[in-house]
């Protein structure tokens, strides 16, 4: 057994983070995770507090290496699979592949192409999860970078001409709980197993408290493309108070939400903040002018806008986010828990982090440093 020793684990909202020692069998997967005593020297290669975590699960992406993936063909798969290496070498374990509002026909084909990719999976990729619709059921005004002309009234019809038969491989949809028609579609996905988030809606705080109460359990890119958290009129951000927990899906640029109160959000709920990177076709490219649907997108130091100025997304990587979130808050294990652990609960999963690393390969984990002066850091282990 291989020790390493006085290392943390992220756990959002531990008022004490505890240190712990973890055993290496010789296949190398951990086998034994147990805490130390505050004045414990155990065995083993001393950590000095640096943490452990497993990759990153990143639930809002939307393509890379110039494939925006609404616009994936068959023809696309082996640059697909290209992305996935680089991902898992960005530190990502698994994505939700985020399909933003387009056709009905290049939706599902896209679909097709996803699932074929699931098949093909083999170590040293990202994996696929099931994917992400962002709309088409969104508010007109709060469309942002959506084009207006595949926006749809939400209705059952409209949801199973665009997931027939691929019912097992959705995770996620983004919709604005407030139209007409939106609630048997929420209805109809919770009963699927889909997660519904808030996101590109008008919806007030009263109408944001009735679609938690309906099953909606995440907000799509916290304060963007929705009403923002003003002292008179709280919205969707201020509806969470009193509700059944949500997820807070975060950009953590520094360009999407100013950093104050990305901290802000992550004090105020510390086990809900799940970061996202949002990234575009452009993620894994240089800075410059880019296609987009039947436009055209700029990258500049990470963002996307369109040419009237609209955010459109990053390029940045799902660990620099934490790196960023970690400098803006001072709390690197709350931060690194939003892309690596709260990410796993919103799919669904309920080990404990402790849990879910026994018998996990130890070099498919994170190692995190935060030395003085310096930006949060990682690597991978083994």
């Amino acid at each position: 057994m291989q020790w390493h020793t006085n290392l943390r684990l992220p756990e959002p909202a531990a008022a004490a983070p505890r240190r712990w020692r973890l055993g290496v069998d010789g296949d190398g997967r951990i086998a034994c995770l147990e805490p130390l005593d505050q004045a414990s020297r155990a065995a083993g290669a001393d950590w000095q507090g640096d943490w452990l975590s497993p990759a990153g699960i990143d639930l809002q992406i939307n393509g890379g290496l110039g494939l925006p993936f609404p616009e994936l063909s068959e023809a696309q798969l082996p640059r697909l699979l290209e992305l996935l290496e680089l991902l898992w070498r960005d530190g990502v374990e698994a994505i939700a592949p985020t399909l933003v509002t387009c056709g009905v026909a290049p939706l599902r084909q896209a679909l097709a192409v996803l699932a074929e990719a699931r098949r093909q999976h083999r170590p040293g990729r990202c994996r696929l999860l099931g994917a992400h619709l962002e709309g088409p059921f969104l508010a007109h005004e709060r469309r942002g970078a959506h084009p207006a002309e595949h926006l749809c009234a939400p209705s059952l019809e409209a949801l199973h001409q665009r997931i027939d038969g691929f019912e097992d491989s959705i995770a996620l949809v983004t919709l604005a709980p407030e139209l007409e028609g939106a609630e048997a579609v929420i209805e109809r996905l919770n009963a699927l197993g889909v997660v519904v988030s808030l996101g590109h809606s008008a919806a007030s705080e009263g109408q944001a408290r009735r679609a938690y109460g309906q099953g909606v359990r995440m907000l799509t890119h916290t304060f963007n493309a929705m009403p923002g958290l003003h002292h008179r009129a709280p919205g969707p951000v201020g509806a969470l108070l009193g509700s059944p927990p949500v997820a807070l899906g975060l950009i953590a640029d520094g360009v999407h939400v100013a950093p104050a109160m990305a901290a802000l959000l992550q004090r105020l709920h510390p086990q809900q903040v799940v970061l996202v990177s949002d990234a575009l076709a452009p993620y894994g490219l240089p800075a410059g002018s880019y296609p987009w649907d039947e436009r055209q997108i700029e990258v500049r130091a990470g963002s996307c806008r369109l040419p009237d100025g609209t955010l459109a997304g990053t390029t940045l990587t799902l660990l620099e986010g934490v790196s960023r979130l970690a400098g803006w808050t001072g709390d690197a294990g709350a931060a690194i828990a939003a892309a690596t652990v709260l990410p796993r609960y919103v799919l669904g999963e309920t080990a404990t982090v402790e849990q879910w690393l026994l018998g996990q390969p130890f070099n498919a984990t994170l190692r995190w440093c935060a030395a003085p002066g310096q930006p949060l850091a990682w690597r991978r282990n083994g």
